[in-house]
C-alpha cells in the first residue's frame, strides 16, 4: 500500500492531488520507486485481512476483536434456515399437490427434502455448540457446513464426484454445492 507523508493512503490506478500536483490515475504504477520517494510517498504494508462476518478488526496490541458471539449464533442460525428454505421453496408446490389432490410426490423428491431438513438442523445443533466466536468462524468457514445434500433433479458436472458425507449424499467438484 502506498501512502502520502500526511498519512494518506493511496490507491492504484487513482487520480490523487499532492501538494498542488494532480496525478494521473496511472501514475503509481508507471512511476519508479525513486520518483515516488521524490514527493515522500512510501510503501508500507498493507494492514492484515481479517473475516469481517466475525471480527470488528484489530486492537492497537494487534489482537482480532470478536463480534458478540450470541448475537453471532442466532443470525448463523437464521441464515441457515432462510439457505433451507430457498433450497426447499421449488418444489415446495409437488408437496402442497400431493396434499391438495392425493398425486404423489416423487419419494426421491420427498428423502431429499428430509435430507435438507436434517442437514439444516446438523448445522443449526453445530452453529448453537460453538463456544466462542472463533469457534464458530471455524465451522463457518470449515469444509462442513457449506455443504448441503443434491438436489436429486440436478444435473451432475461429467468431473464431480458424488461424495456421502453422514449419509447425506453431495457433489464434490471445487465448487460450492
Amino acid at each position: 500500500m502506498f501512502v502520502l507523508p500526511d498519512g494518506r493512503p493511496l490507491s492504484l490506478d487513482a487520480p490523487f492531488r499532492w501538494m498542488g500536483v494532480n496525478y494521473p490515475a496511472n501514475w503509481l504504477r508507471l512511476a519508479t520507486p525513486e520518483e515516488r520517494a521524490a514527493i515522500g510517498i512510501t510503501e508500507v504494508p498493507d494492514p492484515p485481512s481479517y473475516d469481517q462476518r466475525f471480527y470488528w478488526g484489530y486492537d492497537d496490541k494487534g489482537n482480532l476483536i470478536p463480534k458478540d458471539h450470541t448475537q453471532l449464533v442466532e443470525q448463523w442460525v437464521a441464515a441457515t434456515r432462510t439457505t433451507a428454505n430457498t433450497l426447499l421453496a421449488p418444489t415446495d408446490w409437488i408437496i402442497i399437490r400431493e396434499a391438495d389432490n392425493g398425486k404423489p410426490a416423487d419419494p426421491l423428491l420427498k428423502t431429499w427434502r428430509e435430507d435438507i431438513r436434517l442437514a439444516t438442523g446438523a448445522k443449526v445443533t453445530a452453529i448453537r455448540e460453538t463456544v466462542d466466536t472463533p469457534a464458530l468462524a471455524a465451522y463457518i468457514t470449515g469444509p462442513d457446513y457449506p455443504v448441503w445434500p443434491r438436489d436429486p433433479y440436478s444435473p451432475v458436472p461429467a468431473d464431480a464426484e458424488l461424495i456421502d458425507v453422514d449419509g447425506i449424499q453431495s457433489v464434490s467438484s471445487g465448487e460450492a454445492v
